[in-house]
């Protein structure tokens, strides 16, 4: 077996670490210069070369967005919905992943099967069709119009499957001889082994959620509820007529915080999920 020398194996480490390090400025620097420019004013926004730094903060930007657009009431709408959306994944998918990873019954491969299948329709393709159901349930801007559509999840369930799928089976047998019925050994024994599983989904559907815009503009036709994405889009309309870019760099930084302060307290479950989640059959 060949075996490298030291000065190559530290090139290699040293290109390895400076590849890590160039993807990560290429991917922080346009966030960076947009909280910048939330501090900016409109000139040096625009100016050419680029200013990457303002000549004095303008702090006044933030409580200015305060004024322009109902940012409290969207980041609450925002919020709700997105915590909601996340918890009904969560729920259903981690249930439908415990059915298929440990249970058999007549069917059960064929429509494992059938749910993968939807993971290969574009959303598009049902837009129209879940548009129609909602608005004949009379969910048409309501928050369950908004929520509802979206607590099922494919890749939910194929995720949780995946993760179950690993556990040991005796562990839940032994458990079961102990009298303990389903929902509990579900509860109090499944759920907490299954923590990095449900924090990966979770980080993931919150972020969707989160940034999703097509399907509230369709539902949420009452600005009540709006969520962020819809008044930063309004924003930006406003904000491009009034030359006022520096009030959508603000907005888009609030925007973006939710889902920052989100991947940093679970990133550590974020990436032991990732890497514990394997394909076994």
């Amino acid at each position: 077996m060949e075996h490298r020398s030291p000065v190559v194996r530290y090139l290699g480490t040293l290109l390895t670490y400076a590849a890590v390090v160039a993807g990560a400025v290429v991917m922080l620097v346009p966030f960076l210069w947009m909280v910048n420019a939330s501090l900016m004013t409109p000139g040096e926004i625009q100016a050419r070369p680029p200013v990457w730094f303002p000549a004095e903060p303008q702090f006044n930007t933030y409580a200015r967005l305060v004024e322009v657009m109902p940012i409290f009431r969207l980041y609450g709408n925002s919020l709700f919905v997105a915590i909601a959306t996340t918890v009904g994944v969560l729920f259903t998918s981690s249930l439908a992943g415990f059915a298929f990873a440990k249970y058999d019954f007549p069917g059960k491969n064929v429509l494992f099967v059938l749910i993968l299948a939807t993971m290969m329709v574009p959303f598009f393709v049902t837009l129209i069709p879940v548009f129609f159901i909602v608005r004949q349930l009379g969910w048409i801007n309501t928050y369950q119009g908004l929520i509802v559509p979206g607590i099922i999840s494919a890749y939910g369930i194929f995720l949780m499957r995946q993760f179950i799928s690993t556990l040991p089976d005796e562990l839940l047998d032994a458990a079961r001889i102990d009298g303990a019925s389903e929902p509990r050994i579900f509860y109090s024994i499944l759920m907490p082994l299954v923590t990095p599983a449900l924090a990966t989904l979770g980080t993931f559907t919150f972020i969707a959620s989160w940034n999703n815009f097509l399907w509230p503009l369709l539902i949420a036709t009452d600005r009540d509820l709006h969520t962020l994405p819809l008044g930063l889009n309004a924003l930006r309309t406003f904000a491009a007529e009034a030359r006022n870019l520096d009030l959508l760099m603000a907005g888009t930084t609030l925007s973006v915080l939710p889902a920052l302060i989100l991947f940093i307290f679970l990133q550590r479950y974020f990436v032991k999920g990732i890497a514990l989640t394997g394909v076994k059959g």
